[in-house]
């Protein structure tokens, strides 16, 4: 029985130490498994969608480069996409590392495994009376459809059997809500409207003051953005309707992203929104003021408008 004994508890011991030992060697695989996988740059990609036009956005753009290279320590690379889709299939595609990417288009690549979320920007918030920045950093903001001063576009309902400028159908102020809020009031945005899609929230305010379209779908507030050179655009226009609040635009990065660099990305742009050049360019490139740490539970309203909408695409 002694012998027995020995043997049962020799044979635990023994069986206990393969698991241990198999244990830690899955640990030990798994760590190096994913520090293997994970992406570490040797050159940081950043691209940008338009809001305004697409040439001049890349030339605002471009002096990010520098600053983040120094920042970072690597080369870094800085270029503007054609639309949404092409962005979110560059990053799922691992062609581009870093997105700024508005509501709809991070929900969209959250979705399809193409993004992690960085930050969340923070601007002025817009005076609707004249169009002018407040001193009060807001992490949202609105879209708005505007008219001719003097059209005889009263209310949604009136849009009906006009033309309309949209931005790309995964703009969330350029398409999403406005197009949400057509539905409510019973217009299909697709089959009630002729919809002109532009490119740049500029050319829907131009193509309204020309006449090309009866509205445009736009972030608030937009004619600042064409003031410079169309002075009368405020007297000229007036704003037919606003949407409900809308999560401001964030960064992105690919989710094989290495922890570590994701950290340092984000610290990185924190520290360019806090310097006086890094400031000018963000808000040259998209009204950012700063940033701040993202949290996808703050996207779930824009899931709940894409969900309303989509019927309508």
């Amino acid at each position: 029985m002694i012998k027995i004994k020995r043997l049962v508890t020799l044979g635990l011991a023994m069986s206990l130490s393969i698991a241990v030992l198999a244990g830690c060697g899955n640990s030990n695989s798994t760590t190096s498994g994913d520090k293997s996988s994970a992406y570490v740059p040797k050159q940081l990609t950043v691209e940008f969608v338009p809001s305004q036009n697409a040439e001049t956005l890349e030339a605002k753009a471009k002096p990010l480069e520098k600053l983040l290279s120094a920042r970072l320590g690597i080369p870094v690379k800085v270029s503007v996409s054609t639309d949404y889709n092409t962005i979110i299939e560059a990053m799922a595609s691992k062609q581009v590392d870093v997105g700024f990417l508005p509501p709809t288009a991070y929900v969209l690549a959250k979705q399809k495994n193409s993004a992690d979320l960085l930050l969340q920007a923070e601007r002025y918030g817009i005076n609707p009376t004249d169009g002018s920045n407040t001193d009060k950093l807001v992490t949202n903001y609105r879209s708005e459809i505007v008219v001719k001063k003097d059209s005889p576009i009263k209310t949604l309902k009136d849009l009906k059997g006009k033309k309309i400028a949209w931005q790309d159908v995964t703009s969330t102020a350029g398409y999403i809500y406005p197009a949400a809020e057509l539905k409510k009031a019973g217009i299909d945005p697709q089959k009630d409207v002729t919809g002109v899609t532009v490119q740049g929230h500029d050319k829907g305010v131009l193509a309204v003051l020309n006449g090309d379209v009866d509205a445009a779908a736009v972030f608030e507030d937009a004619r600042n953005v064409v003031k410079k050179d169309n002075p009368n655009v405020f007297s000229d226009t007036r704003v037919l309707y606003y949407t409900q609040p809308i999560p401001n635009d964030t960064i992105c990065v690919r989710p094989d992203m290495d922890s570590a660099w994701k950290k340092k990305i984000q610290n990185a742009f924190i520290a360019i929104s806090k310097d006086s050049q890094g400031k000018k360019i963000i808000y040259d490139v998209y009204s950012h003021i700063g940033y701040k740490i993202g949290n996808d539970k703050d996207f779930d309203v824009v899931r709940d408008y894409e969900k309303a909408v989509e019927g309508a695409k």
